[in-house]
């Protein structure tokens, strides 16, 4: 015979499926979580235009976003990995996390809300929503988004690389800010610094 293969049977098509279904399923989760933030940055919010300190750090964020995304699919690819169910529900429960914690955050700060570092003639000063938690949620939700990509495909080299080139970034912003908001409130601001964390709500979770 020519043809020495047999029929592919019920078994090894079951077999092929949950292949395909191990791949889709981290690359499609990457594609959500990246397609939201680029949504989510792209919507339009009636806010308060104000004086807008600087807007570099924003593009930092995002290339740092995109590497994590691509970098994340990339290696998923090139090593042939597959879908680990206990790393893929960690970085699923982190993206939902991400998401909730930072539509906290905007819809706490309102029209005061800026993608920049931007202080209004008028601006007030926000503690309520995940503000009571930590200073900086919108931050936190990013870590939690970044951790998130590299869980769900198991990227760890990709998550190394990014966490190589986003704290210098991060540090950079929130001292911007930090400086806009304490230039703006004052000694409010500063017993604001001394009761709350900047990024890790780990006085939360003491308290739980």
């Amino acid at each position: 015979m020519l043809w020495s293969e047999q029929p592919a049977g019920p078994n090894d098509l079951e077999a092929v499926h949950m292949k395909l279904v191990a791949v889709v399923i981290p690359l499609a989760s990457v594609l959500a979580i990246y397609g939201g933030r680029l949504i989510e940055l792209a919507a339009k919010r009636q806010t308060v235009p104000g004086k807008v300190r600087e807007t570099v750090t924003l593009r930092l964020f995002m290339l740092v976003g995109t590497l994590m995304a691509v970098g994340s699919i990339g290696e998923f690819l090139l090593l042939g990995k597959r879908l680990q169910w206990g790393t893929f529900a960690a970085g699923a429960v982190l993206a939902v996390a991400s998401f909730w914690i930072r539509r906290r955050a905007i819809a706490s700060l309102g029209r005061f809300w800026s993608l920049h570092v931007e202080i209004r003639e008028n601006h007030q000063f926000v503690r309520s929503g995940p503000f009571q938690w930590v200073r900086h949620p919108t931050y936190f939700s990013m870590i939690l988004e970044l951790l998130a990509l590299g869980l769900v495909t198991n990227a760890w080299f990709a998550l190394l690389v990014v966490f190589l080139l986003f704290p210098p970034i991060l540090a950079y912003r929130v001292k911007l800010e930090e400086s806009a908001l304490t230039e703006k409130f004052g000694d409010a601001y500063r017993d604001y610094q001394r009761t709350t964390p900047a990024l890790i709500p780990y006085k939360w979770l003491r308290s739980k």
